[in-house]
């Protein structure tokens, strides 16, 4: 199928259907989805989520306490915002089944480049996907029923189509009330239309913002007078008036109102009975118009504030339905943020040295959160993530200890993601001849950003310790194993030598048994094994050995019983790994011929620079940031 009829063909879907009224009313019989609300077709275009029970995933299993969650596939792009989500979802649900929650304004509330419009737009783009039915010709998409009594003919739907008596106590609108007064009380001469929402030609989709403080009023939302029209009309005709407020273009639909709360509060009086009764008065003289839609509402938290201490608005509060919309705090999460922007540029095929992401995604976490009480925010950062910490960092407290601590507000404060971006657009394009990013750019344009920022001092201060006690002393060991990993050719032979003899020290310890090395006949006794463990474990900051001894040997007599008696891989086991390449890239000297840039005292080392280029390029950097991170990591670790 070509681009052209792709096009013909939606257009072609979303064309309105005519209907009589009672052709309407059979169908409703038949199809309960006819006449669904506004919240049930949401809820619908949402579809099903993906359970996932967390206690089967060890990292999923600490950040979400063994819960079962959901994850819905169409706010997939939404990550680290589960919890937003699923209230968010709740809150159609139980509108959806005629709860408290169908009266009251969905509330998105969180900081500044926090996600809130793009949940809001995402949602106005699920709103599209189902169609709704409504009178011919109806300038506020009125829904049918609304043509019929609730007391009067209510009973009589119900038993004669099946349609619930709750989905008939819509009002009939000024301009239907004066059709079926033409009509001559003939409801049958009126015609039904299938609708698609749609974002551009407003039909059951709006959006409304805050005007001037001193000249915006209520037409926004509930429309106003056609001074064309007053030459053939009444001022209180239906006929005379322009049902163009978003209340009267999003009926059966969703309204957003943008940055809500800096609207003028006598412009919001109107959102009080919409909700509340299902309709609401026009500016001149006519009956009420109906209203059985959502109304989305988002602004940031300073404004929310301000709305709240006033206690004049106690009957609103009372209306709103908050949902919080932190910023992520999970690194991994806040990384996939990162991609999916580099993916929708033209940076998607840059080069990005490994760990760029990460060491932003570190630096932002690190600015949202709390800091905690006798424990390292680095380590709070690394446990919300779904680390375990226990055998590195014995004062790292469990996820539920230091949300506790933290309080509900954690995470509406820091760096938006929006900085990160503009840092990241300020790295690739930092050297004039390559378009590429790598950390160490990074670090030089984060601490000339914090600087133009004029933030407080405090703040900064504490901005730039996370970048010179945290970011960029971890970067070195990181860019260090990375140099030592490309260099050793015999690496992973190396490394399971280590593994192998660890494993078999380990053991023989455990037991307290003396150990002959079958190559040179020394006798270990349990001191000398317990040396040759502790020369493994204290380059990685084990602090307890003893039960990382029992761990470590308990795995690997697991894994041999299905592995045919075979030591696994030196990989196979993350923590035993990290501590192994410790002592492996322990020493740096033997490297400084080959990974240096200068001129090759033979074609042996020039041979060994080569390959250890080609080594790291297979990595994922590029011979200018080879150059670039072997020599600040020699700098680097010369002057410490």
């Amino acid at each position: 199928m070509s681009i052209f009829d792709h096009v013909q063909d939606r257009f072609a879907r979303v064309q309105q259907e005519d209907m009589s009224l009672e052709e309407y009313l059979a169908l409703c019989k038949r199809d309960p989805h006819t006449y669904a609300s506004a919240a049930e077709r949401m809820l619908e275009a949402i579809g099903e989520p993906e359970v996932i029970d967390t206690a089967k995933d060890p990292r999923l299993s600490r950040i979400f306490s063994n819960k079962v969650i959901r994850r819905y596939p169409a706010f997939a792009e939404f990550h680290g915002m589960e919890e937003a989500i699923e209230q968010i979802v709740s809150y159609y649900r139980h509108a959806a089944q005629g709860l408290e929650e169908r009266k009251q304004i969905l509330y998105l509330l969180g900081p500044v480049g926090g996600g809130k419009s793009s949940l809001a737009e995402r949602l106005k783009l699920l709103m599209e996907r189902l169609p709704f039915y409504a009178i011919k010709g109806s300038p506020v998409y009125e829904s049918p029923l609304g043509l019929f009594s609730p007391e009067e003919d209510g009973e009589l739907l119900e038993k004669e189509f099946g349609i619930p008596h709750r989905y008939s106590k819509s009002v009939m609108s000024p301009w239907a009330a004066k059709r079926l007064k033409e009509y001559g009380g003939d409801i049958s001469q009126f015609r039904v239309v299938r609708l698609y929402p749609s974002r551009l030609n407003q039909i059951a989709i709006s959006k409304t913002e805050p005007g001037d403080e001193n000249n915006q009023d209520i037409s926004s939302l509930v429309g106003k007078v056609d001074i064309r029209q007053l030459e053939l009309y009444s001022q209180d005709d239906p006929d005379a008036y322009s049902f163009s407020g978003g209340l009267c273009r999003a009926n059966q639909g969703l309204m957003e109102f943008v940055e809500m709360f800096k609207a003028p509060i006598k412009v919001l009086h109107p959102l009080l009975t919409a909700t509340q009764e299902g309709n609401y008065n026009p500016t001149e003289g006519m009956g009420a118009i109906p209203f059985d839609g959502i109304i989305l509402a988002h602004s940031n938290e300073s404004e929310w504030q301000a709305f709240r201490n006033n206690r004049n608005n106690e009957a609103f509060l009372d209306r709103v339905y908050i949902v919080k919309v932190p910023y992520c705090l999970r690194v991994s999460e806040e990384i996939k943020i990162y991609q999916k922007l580099l993916e929708d540029s033209s940076l998607r095929h840059a080069p990005c040295a490994p760990d760029t992401l990460r060491m932003l995604a570190q630096f932002s976490v690190l600015s949202r959160l709390k800091v905690p009480e006798n424990s390292s925010i680095y380590s709070k950062m690394r446990v919300y993530d779904g680390e375990n910490l226990k055998d590195t960092d014995p004062r790292a407290k469990s996820i539920q200890e230091y949300r506790d601590a933290a309080g509900v507000d954690e995470g509406m404060e820091g760096l938006s993601t929006r900085f990160a971006f503009k840092i990241l657009s300020k790295v690739f394009n930092f050297d004039s001849t390559e378009v590429a990013a790598n950390p160490v750019h990074l670090l030089y344009v984060l601490e000339q950003a914090l600087e133009r920022e004029q933030l407080p001092s405090e703040v900064f201060e504490r901005y730039l310790g996370f970048i010179k006690e945290f970011l960029a002393p971890r970067y070195v060991d990181f860019i260090g194993k990375e140099i030592q990993t490309a260099y050793l050719e015999s690496y992973s032979e190396y490394g399971q030598n280590i593994f192998d003899r660890y494993v078999v020290y380990a053991d023989f310890w455990i037991q307290d048994q003396e150990y002959r090395d079958p190559e040179t006949g020394e006798l270990l006794d349990r001191q000398a094994l317990n040396e040759e463990l502790e020369k493994i474990e204290k380059p990685a900051g084990i602090s307890n050995p003893k039960d990382f001894r029992h761990e470590v040997v308990n795995f690997v007599l697991r894994a041999r019983a299905q592995n045919n008696g075979m030591n696994p891989s030196w990989q196979s086991y993350e923590k035993l790994k990290g501590v192994i390449e410790h002592k492996m890239f322990a020493n740096t000297e033997e490297l400084l011929p080959v990974i240096s840039f200068n001129a090759k005292a033979s074609k042996s080392d020039q041979k060994k620079h080569e390959d250890f280029v080609e080594r790291m390029k297979e990595r994922g950097y590029t011979e200018k940031q080879v150059r670039l991170l072997s020599e600040w990591y020699l700098r680097v670790r010369k002057s410490q």
